[in-house]
């Protein structure tokens, strides 16, 4: 299949993300494909409006938030879904007194503030920003990367671009800011404060319970930390956009092996039940009903031990977006016990 018969392809039908390449082609067939769509990808542009980006986030900092957490979210507003507001509302019950900047274009509109207007008319601070990947960037190991994109001189890979500027973004907002950073997939149970310099174990050796695997979900990073430097030197170093996690929590894996025992990093690392209590194979369990007597103690057990040890749980949106949340499964309790306008999350 040439390029001009995947460009039809396209064509013909619905194409949601700009940013996926068309599969089954060579790297150069993808790097052909990837050079005539860079005109049109919006988020790789500087406007009026992104270059705004750090003044914004700045003066928004400064509405006495106890603590400044960043969200991403690069797919179009209309797609922003119960699941996904969830993670808001939650947070903001968690942490009354903190701010939220989500970062992304789609809901940087009046329909994203429709989306929101339910938590903003009840005084949580929470303030969506068109990105600017240049300004955020700037001067650091990441900024010829991005360079390089941008003239269509690196591979993009074979998964979205959209995933690998999320894991670009994450690491240069909270190196230019300071904070917390969340993905859109959690229930928060707690309130973050105390966590400083801190990520999460996914994995852990059953021998010696030992992380195994850190994932970039949830990072907790004072503004400049060393380790964040290192982190976009990897990203821009070692970037491979076809092998999935790599730039994200094998990426922060790596660095935190290889680097996280620098003296002054003061880097914590947080146990599985933090952020990661159940893991995707295992989640499906989390969201059905009881069906014995056994099945309601475990969910009993769990929700309660959930609700002391974690801060959030991960819900793994990419398996579980279309799992049927079942009335008195432990998602279920969890969502009643942790919501603020309470709506109908059952949907994806």
């Amino acid at each position: 299949m040439n390029i001009e018969e995947l460009e039809q392809e396209e064509q013909d039908g619905e194409t949601p993300d700009p940013l996926i390449p068309p599969a089954r082609i060579t790297k150069e067939e993808r790097m052909e494909w990837f050079r005539k769509k860079l005109p049109d990808l919006e988020v790789l542009k500087s406007t009026n409006l992104s270059r705004a980006f750090h003044d914004r986030v700045v003066k928004f900092s400064r509405n006495q938030c106890a603590i400044q957490f960043f969200m991403i979210w690069f797919s179009p507003a209309r797609t922003f879904g119960p699941r996904d507001f969830l993670a808001v509302e939650t947070l903001m019950k968690a942490n009354p007194h903190s701010c939220l900047v989500i970062i992304s274009r789609s809901l940087d509109t009046r329909r994203g503030d429709k989306i929101l207007k339910a938590l903003l008319d009840r005084g949580f601070k929470i303030l969506a920003v068109t990105p600017d990947l240049a300004s955020l960037v700037k001067d650091t190991p990441a900024e010829t990367w991005l360079k390089k994109i941008k003239n269509g001189e690196i591979d993009p890979g074979e998964n979205p671009l959209s995933v690998q500027l999320s894991n670009l973004i994450r690491l240069a907002v909270l190196y230019k800011h300071g904070g917390v950073y969340l993905d859109t997939d959690f229930i928060i149970l707690k309130d973050f404060k105390g966590l400083r310099n801190a990520v999460g174990a996914q994995d852990v050796y059953q021998a010696t319970r030992k992380w195994k695997t850190l994932n970039s979900a949830a990072m907790v990073f004072d503004k400049g930390h060393p380790i964040l430097f290192d982190f976009l030197q990897e990203f821009a170093t070692t970037f491979d956009g076809s092998k999935w996690g790599h730039n994200g929590p094998y990426m922060l894996t790596r660095v935190i092996r290889r680097v996280g025992n620098t003296p002054g990093y003061n880097l914590t690392i947080l146990g599985l039940e933090a952020f990661y209590p159940v893991n995707w194979v295992q989640i499906e369990r989390f969201f059905k009903k009881p069906a014995t007597e056994e099945e309601s103690k475990w969910v009993e057990e769990t929700v309660l031990r959930l609700s002391e040890e974690s801060y959030g749980l991960h819900l793994w949106n990419k398996i579980t977006r279309k799992f049927v949340i079942n009335e008195g499964s432990v998602i279920d309790r969890l969502i009643k016990s942790h919501c603020i306008l309470c709506q109908d999350s059952y949907d994806s």
